[in-house]
């Protein structure tokens, strides 16, 4: 193949890595859908959003408790049977989820989809720093979260407008398709890539003595908990709180999903020269936004402002400490630590929508925003007194 040369990347390396971030695409985009759809969902099964909101908690918890053993089963295949297995058998979860009769049901075709996953982010930015020399290693890892937030500005907002038009059904049914084609597209231009040396049970101890994992994994939880408390239930919070109209909801969350886009521009323009301003106001500005979200309700401009704060500090801040656990383990056991990352912020999730789903039985939708700012606030804490130091301290392994 004729080597066209790109930033220093040659095509044979840009083919995979851009199938990496539409499957990022594809992965976020069902990952968020119920989020978007949660009101037409609910209404399917004549539930409340907080009872719907229960199949986005148990998806989050699913990947939670299979990240890491499935991650260790799957770290003995090579990584290309790895990444058609795993969208393979997404695929399926979406046609499952498409069709499914029962809330019970879709609950479970869910569960399908969780495994699929919990692998596929353990090894996604892990595959796409391999498929490129070292230097290159942020741009590839940022292409992975650019994936991420493109399913935010046109996944997820795509998704409700197909729900809205034709049913929330068909919203799977194309992603299911999508994932298909993926299969085609990467059994084609995936390199062979060696998983390296299996990783057992018994080296987990070792690779939890890394205390910048430690601390890293305990931001991860109270950020995450704190972002899906709040972000949960943005689209009913939209509706009943800003009054805003089923429009003007798609549309801020696209410019949700763009904010995302460049918070990840952000991350490979800055990270590297500018590390800990850059954890430190990415990190910071996800509370702020939180909190601002009850004050800003009063003013569709404001919301949006909010939201693009929101969506670009998240995002900004994910990637970038994807990054910090790529550099503290070794090769063989950074998809192990990736996929106890994944674990946790899915943690998270599940916990945050369910805190988010007490609040809006209990005290009412317009306090989400503060439940969420005060949580990811403590993540904050955490990361300024605890993880900074260990990251100063840290060498990366080689």
């Amino acid at each position: 193949m004729t080597q066209i040369r790109q930033d220093g990347i040659t095509l044979k390396q840009w083919l995979p890595l851009i199938g990496l971030t539409c499957c990022a695409f594809v992965f976020n985009t069902s990952e968020f859908m119920p989020i978007g759809l949660l009101t037409d969902i609910a209404a399917s099964f004549s539930l409340t959003e907080a009872q719907a909101g229960i199949m986005i908690s148990v998806y989050a918890w699913g990947v939670m408790l299979l990240s890491l053993p499935l991650m260790v089963f799957a770290s003995r295949f090579e990584f290309k049977r790895m990444l058609l297995g795993v969208l393979a058998v997404f695929s399926l979860g979406q046609f499952l989820s498409a069709v499914a009769p029962t809330y019970p049901i879709l609950v479970c075709a869910r569960l399908v989809v969780a495994c699929a996953h919990a692998v596929f982010w353990s090894v996604a930015s892990i595959m796409a720093s391999r498929l490129v020399d070292t230097r290159h290693g942020a741009l590839a890892i940022s292409m992975i979260a650019t994936g991420s937030s493109i399913a935010q500005i046109f996944g997820l907002p795509l998704g409700r407008a197909i729900g809205l038009a034709v049913g929330w059904r068909m919203t799977f049914a194309v992603v299911g398709g999508l994932s298909a084609i993926a299969v085609v597209y990467q059994a084609a231009v995936f390199p062979a890539m060696p998983a390296g040396e299996r990783f057992t049970v018994k080296q987990l101890p070792e690779l939890l003595k890394n205390p910048l994992l430690i601390a890293l994994y305990a931001v991860t939880v109270f950020m995450a908990t704190g972002y899906y408390a709040s972000y949960s239930y943005i689209e009913p919070f939209l509706a009943q709180v800003a009054h805003v109209d089923a429009g003007a909801i798609t549309m801020t969350l696209t410019a949700f999903g763009c904010s995302g886009l460049l918070g990840s521009w952000l991350f490979g323009r800055l990270f590297d020269g500018h590390r800990f301003p850059f954890l430190a106001i990415t990190l910071s500005g996800v509370p702020v936004a939180l909190l601002l979200m009850g004050p800003a309700a009063s003013s569709l401009v404001t919301v949006l402002a909010v939201c693009a704060l929101w969506g670009c500090c998240a995002t900004a801040f994910n990637v970038a400490f994807q990054a910090e656990l790529i550099k503290c383990t070794s090769a063989d056991s950074s998809a192990v630590a990736m996929s106890i990352f994944s674990g946790l912020f899915n943690l998270g999730i599940g916990t945050g929508t369910a805190i988010g789903g007490a609040v809006v039985s209990g005290p009412g939708i317009a306090l989400i925003g503060y439940a969420g700012g005060a949580i990811a606030a403590v993540g904050v804490i955490l990361a300024i007194t605890v993880m900074f130091p260990v990251i100063r301290r840290a060498k990366p392994v080689a």
